[in-house]
């Protein structure tokens, strides 16, 4: 249940978008802090909570997500791609994580619920990389990927503007419920993956 199975797809999907960002003169990089931006924007649009900071906020998620497929695209096209590059896109998307959710907890004042959330959001990430760092692949699968997560976040800010509770809880707060239970099982079905394949 991961949408970075369709990276090529994504990948064709871009090509109109990479070659509009050349003619502009963009860098990847500031294609990675254009996309932190938005997600600082669509935070502060969670944390005001009413229905509209909903909606902008679903709308700057979809976009965070599409820079951070536009950045990689655009450092092969160029040719730039590099570590220092790499590095800066990592930390970018692990803050845009951080305040993306903290806006969503702070909003329906879920601060526990945001902070189990959060944990499960970057161990997956670090559980993803870190098996890169000991000579395996980079880890993308599992049950709940970035991709999964921003794709979440923004259907669930469109439904807060018109069915913002189910089952007597707010949607924001089965959300973070989800990202909290199933980030973590998607870190240790990561960590299983990487523990297998270099115990073998």
């Amino acid at each position: 249940m991961t949408l970075d199975r369709l990276r090529p797809l994504a990948d064709r999907a871009l090509r109109p978008f990479v070659a509009g960002s050349v003619r502009l003169g963009l860098t990847p990089d500031v294609v990675s802090v254009i996309a932190f931006v938005l997600a600082v924007g669509a935070a502060i649009g969670f944390y005001r909570a009413t229905p509209l900071a909903y909606v902008v906020g679903a709308l700057l998620v979809f976009l965070n997500g599409w820079l951070d497929l536009l950045d990689g695209a655009l450092a092969r096209q160029l040719a730039v791609d590099s570590r220092a590059g790499d590095l800066l896109d990592h930390v970018l998307d692990r803050y845009a994580d951080v305040v993306i959710v903290g806006g969503l907890a702070a909003g329906i004042e879920g601060y526990a619920l945001g902070f189990l959330s959060v944990t499960g959001v970057l161990l997956t990430s670090y559980l993803g990389t870190q098996a890169e760092a000991v000579g395996l692949t980079r880890e993308y699968g599992g049950l709940l990927g970035r991709a999964d997560r921003l794709a979440l976040v923004g259907v669930t800010g469109l439904a807060m503007a018109i069915v913002p509770r189910v089952a007597g809880m707010s949607l924001v707060a089965w959300l973070l419920v989800l990202f909290a239970v199933v980030g973590h099982l998607t870190a240790l079905q990561r960590f299983w993956g990487a523990w297998r394949d270099l115990s073998s």
